[in-house]
């Protein structure tokens, strides 16, 4: 950050010397009123100049690496690409955050097909990191005229799910009860579609979890090594669990 490394530098060349005040921190470094303001706090507990631009150097390297992760991101695609290209491959990036996961996982989705070849590095890892925490968040269907219970609507997902995800150990399986809803004006569409991982990365993508998305269509989404967003993201699904807007699967 300039305006701190501005700062230590007047401090540690005796540009900037005690006793310090707010106009010469502004009119030297550009300090902001609330740094110039903890400046001289610190100066006049006695911290010397040299001690202050040490401590500025080190707030300078974390703002540094904070802003460089927050704009960390590969471009992700599914589909034809010219002959040069910086993007990386949605069913090699999808592969590598299962694979790589420890603490939790959570995967949004419309669709799922080819669950069973999809998600096994997924289960694979649940079974070598048993505390690893695995959430999915689908969309549950009522077709045109169906008008049976939603109760039996489910027990039929939850069996059919149980062929993409054929595994003892499960996932915790949520829904938007209002994809359900019998009246058209009151019925929703569950159509995000992300996988976060240990509330370090989010994989924000428009591919469903199915191998025609991730191998053969066009597909774009962004992959982001951003914690407080991967992690604020999450907090929405969170939101939704607590405040009961979705709900658990049954009988999965």
């Amino acid at each position: 950050m300039t305006a701190l490394r501005a700062c230590a530098s007047a401090l540690r060349s005796g540009q900037l010397a005690p006793p310090l005040s707010k106009m010469a921190l502004s009119r030297t470094a550009s300090c902001s009123d609330a740094l110039a303001a903890e400046l001289l706090r610190l100066s006049a507990e006695g911290m010397a100049p040299s001690h202050l631009a040490l401590l500025l150097d080190v707030a300078a390297e974390a703002a540094d690496a904070r802003m460089s992760g927050a704009a960390s991101a590969d471009l992700v695609w599914t589909g034809p690409e010219a002959s040069v290209s910086h993007s990386r491959d949605t069913a090699v990036v999808v592969e590598e955050l299962f694979a790589t996961a420890q603490r939790h996982v959570l995967i949004s989705t419309f669709v799922v097909h080819q669950g069973s070849r999809i998600f096994k590095p997924l289960a694979d890892r649940m079974d070598l990191v048993p505390d690893l925490r695995v959430q999915l968040f689908l969309h549950v269907a009522r077709e045109w005229r169906d008008t049976r219970d939603d109760s039996e609507l489910l027990r039929e997902f939850a069996k059919s799910f149980e062929e993409q995800w054929p595994w003892p150990k499960r996932p915790e399986v949520f829904y938007d009860p209002r994809t359900l809803s019998a009246d058209q004006a009151a019925r929703a569409t569950w159509h995000a579609k992300c996988v976060l991982v240990d509330d370090e990365l989010a994989f924000v993508t428009s591919a469903n979890f199915t191998e025609w998305a991730q191998q053969r269509n066009v597909e774009v989404g962004v992959l982001l090594r951003n914690p407080h967003l991967a992690a604020q993201l999450r907090q929405q699904f969170e939101g939704l669990i607590q405040s009961k807007q979705v709900r658990r699967l049954p009988g999965f």
